[in-house]
């Protein structure tokens, strides 16, 4: 069992920046591929960003590579995504997950195991 936290999420003019943070609590984090999704209104939950249990390789959503970076601190059992260049079509609930036996390309929300409760974030034009 693993229960995920996120935290960082916010109001931010379109142009800047935030960070968010998915703090997890249970057995072996490491052991699980982590990702990053999220949903807007009306919308279904999309993938975002996703990154391998060792941290050595990570997989964007179109729509936010280069903008976005995903990382993760095992000895913290934390992971990361730090939001740039923010558009207000970023806005919405952002929520992380981890998944077993998990490959990273893999963007099926239902693969995933487990799910944080989500944080809102909110890009203003």
């Amino acid at each position: 069992q693993v229960q995920l936290v996120e935290s960082g999420g916010g109001l931010v003019q379109a142009g800047g920046s935030l960070r968010l943070s998915c703090a997890a609590s249970g057995r072996a984090f490491s052991s699980y591929t982590m990702a990053w999704f999220r949903q807007a209104p009306g919308k279904e939950r999309e993938f975002v960003a996703a990154i391998a249990r060792s941290g050595g390789s990570t997989y964007y959503a179109d729509s936010v590579k280069g903008r976005f970076t995903v990382s993760r601190d095992n000895a913290k059992s934390t992971v990361y995504l730090q939001m740039n260049s923010l558009k207000p079509e970023d806005t919405a609930v952002y929520y992380c997950a981890a998944g077993r036996q998990m490959v990273i390309t893999d963007t099926n929300p239902g693969r995933y195991n487990y799910w944080g409760q989500g944080t809102q974030v909110t890009v203003s034009s």
